[in-house]
């Protein structure tokens, strides 16, 4: 079964962190457009710190995702800190000392961020929330591993699930949050939790394909 090293790992975070600070104004603008605005500059906030932290110590993937947990549950404002935080807190769990991680092992992983979110937000899909972009690519993710599918093949459908969920809030009204209050006025945006969990599960996919072939 195809796998990839937990060892070095920490260079899928750090891809990650830059990929949300190379965002942080756009992320920031979708969010002002029905939220508080400040959506880009937290996430490039905790992601920029954590990646502070995990330079030049070629850490496990699994101790990068802790790292990274820890800076955003405890050192970032608004709602997404604790969301991602306690997101890669049961990414991190579920990896452990693992020194392989195959795709089973990543659907257990992604399974448990998806709850762990859950377990601290009330959110269904359809709510215009990350929730649009995680459920579906867990759900590709899955269906591509019951057929049969290469590992790399079933990331490939998690990525193009993500972005799909990510697209479907443009025509969603927001439940939850600052932007419910906008009622139908919410519909025509992009979410940008949404849109950020996109990057995030995207940066994932990619590094671990990456890391397959190699």
């Amino acid at each position: 079964m195809q796998s990839f090293p937990n060892a070095g790992g920490d260079q899928i975070i750090l891809a990650m962190a830059d990929k949300i600070i190379e965002n942080r104004a756009y992320l920031s603008e979708i969010d002002g457009k029905i939220g508080d605005g400040d959506h880009g500059v937290n996430m490039a906030k905790g992601f920029g710190m954590a990646a502070e932290r995990l330079k030049g110590r070629d850490a496990t993937l699994t101790e990068a995702m802790e790292a990274l947990s820890e800076v955003l549950m405890g050192e970032i404002g608004g709602s997404m800190g604790p969301l991602y935080g306690m997101m890669f807190t049961e990414f991190a769990e579920a990896t452990g000392e693992n020194e392989r991680i195959d795709a089973r092992l990543f659907s257990t992983m992604l399974h448990k961020g998806l709850e762990g979110i859950q377990s601290i937000g009330s959110a269904k899909v359809g709510d215009k929330t990350l929730i649009d972009t995680l459920v579906p690519a867990v759900e590709a993710f899955d269906a591509a591993n019951a057929a049969g599918q290469p590992f790399g093949e079933a990331l490939d459908a998690l990525v193009a699930a993500a972005e799909a969920g990510r697209d479907s809030t443009i025509d969603l009204v927001a439940k939850i949050g600052r932007a419910s209050r906008l009622g139908e006025r919410s519909r025509g945006v992009l979410d940008a939790g949404a849109t950020s969990c996109a990057m995030i599960l995207t940066t994932l996919a990619e590094g671990a394909k990456a890391r397959l072939a190699a």
